[in-house]
């Protein structure tokens, strides 16, 4: 067992370093064509070509989600997924590195394509869109298209290396405060200024920050603040993330930040509407057993893992959602980016390097060769069909 299972993770090292410099084009192409959550039309039909190219057969918008695809092959009952991402930033682009994940994807399909049935599974390539704050695994998965997956994975990049992402729980809210217009010099008494109301909610949050645990964050932007100086405004926004470690803790947060947001509504007579951006992300399980598997294959590649916090990415992403789900891990690729951290330009730059192609092509193989370890494994094997589907706490 233990010699067949290393001729099948030297063949999907081949098979990666023979297409190598294929992955690296798409992931070049998808960084400089980027595209914006749930608007991820060319990058959705770039990879969802590449793998019918591959044998893989095409879910097209499955569940309805219009930049979504599943791409199935194989029919073994141990069902294994690899997540692939691809929307960007405004303005700033791939500054978090999807173009990396989504062609690291690709690569690792590719590598298994030649061996599911050898390995007795079925392998998923889960197309999720809208990672920035729009939920789309979440999406993915309230619609049931997680349903019946034992585990799932992704590689994400980030300026060390690591064997999970520090995730926390987070909550995306849309602010606006409605007020009423009025000349601001020559009758100011006859308006409601809704600028006032949100200024007054970020005063209260700043002062709330005294207040909050370590783990405990709270962050947002105004994105209209009014339309001329000399019309007291009456239509302001804004958007808001609260963050904490676990859903338990984000629970007890959120009222507060909430409060903060009605201080503004109460004191100038502004209507304040709060809308939740997308579902809430959760904190994050990572399975341990698959997460040594691929610690070993990494190193194995020559990746170095660090203990260091410093360059650690801390966020969140509705991968974690998956986590509570099946048993999965989000290992963090290095790209030597320091001092360039993830959603900064720089990053965006460091996402396209030589180092950053590398990381593309290691990712693709360490995920290959753990999805083959588990599958030839018996013990492991065993533990995902049991699991799969169900918290692996």
């Amino acid at each position: 067992m233990g010699d067949q299972t290393q001729v099948l993770k030297d063949r999907a090292f081949k098979e990666v370093g023979s297409s190598s410099a294929r992955f690296i084009e798409i992931s070049h192409k998808i960084h400089a064509n980027p595209e914006l959550s749930f608007e991820e039309h060319r990058a959705c039909a770039w990879l969802s070509e590449e793998l019918t190219s591959y044998g893989y057969s095409i879910a097209e918008k499955p569940g309805g989600l219009e930049t979504a695809f599943v791409a199935s092959a194989g029919t073994g009952p141990l069902v294994m997924s690899i997540c692939a991402e691809y929307d960007a930033l405004p303005e700033i682009g791939h500054a978090c590195g999807h173009n990396i994940i989504a062609a690291a994807a690709i690569g690792a399909a590719k590598a298994l394509a030649p061996m599911i049935d050898d390995l007795g599974i079925t392998l998923k390539i889960m197309g999720t869109p809208a990672e920035e704050g729009g939920g789309g695994k979440i999406e993915m998965m309230d619609k049931g298209l997680f349903d019946g997956i034992h585990a799932s994975m992704m590689v994400h990049p980030s300026p060390v290396e690591a064997d999970r992402m520090d995730c926390i729980a987070g909550k995306h809210l849309n602010i606006q405060y409605f007020g009423k217009e009025a000349h601001a010099a020559g009758f100011p008494q006859e308006g409601i200024n809704s600028q006032d109301a949100i200024t007054i909610a970020q005063v209260a949050i700043g002062l709330l920050r005294q207040h909050l645990y370590p783990y405990e964050m709270v962050h947002g932007i105004v994105t209209k603040g009014g339309d001329a100086p000399n019309v007291i405004p009456s239509d302001t926004r804004g958007r808001w993330i609260i963050r904490s470690d676990t859903l338990a803790q984000l629970s007890t947060l959120e009222p507060k930040v909430r409060a903060c947001f009605e201080a503004g509504s109460v004191a100038t007579g502004a209507k304040l509407e709060i809308v939740e951006a997308s579902k809430t992300y959760s904190e994050f399980i990572t399975d341990e057993r698959l997460a040594t598997l691929y610690v070993k294959n990494a190193q194995d590649l020559g990746r170095v893992f660090s203990n260091e916090t410093e360059g650690r990415l801390k966020a969140s992403t509705d991968m974690a959602n998956v986590s509570l789900k099946i048993p999965s891990i989000h290992p963090m690729l290095g790209i030597d980016s320091l001092p360039a951290v993830n959603h900064q330009p720089e990053f965006t730059a460091a996402c396209i390097t030589p180092i950053a192609d590398q990381a593309i092509l290691d990712g693709a193989v360490a995920m290959a060769q753990t999805i083959i370890d588990a599958a030839m494994d018996r013990e492991i094997r065993s533990y995902l069909l049991e699991k799969g589907g169900s918290n692996p706490r």
